[in-house]
């Protein structure tokens, strides 16, 4: 298993951007909105936005154990769009090896 973690930042609001491109798969994965963010980001798959993503404020966070679940997904699945220009998205992943 490999520890992952980093931050995304959404330039343009409006304007999903990908997590990362690894083809690793999630086991587990933990994201949290920046507390210094002015707005929502939207955390979803590649057509991510404030209309079908889920949404966190400011401080929010929300894990998920694919593994639980009794599967994986691509890590490059994971998008982030904002509602503010530069807010941010933090991560931590456990991916497959």
């Amino acid at each position: 298993m490999i520890f992952d973690a980093g931050t995304t930042t959404v330039s343009t609001a409006g304007t999903e951007v990908q997590i990362s491109n690894t083809t690793n798969k999630v086991r587990w994965i933990k994201v949290k909105a920046l507390a210094a963010n002015s707005g929502k980001v939207y955390l979803g798959v590649s057509d991510v936005s404030a209309t079908n993503g889920y949404e966190l404020s400011a401080g929010n966070e929300i894990e998920i154990s694919f593994a639980e679940l009794g599967g994986t997904v691509f890590f490059s699945t994971f998008y982030v769009d904002a509602a503010t220009n530069g807010d941010k998205l933090a991560w931590s992943v456990v991916l497959d090896g």
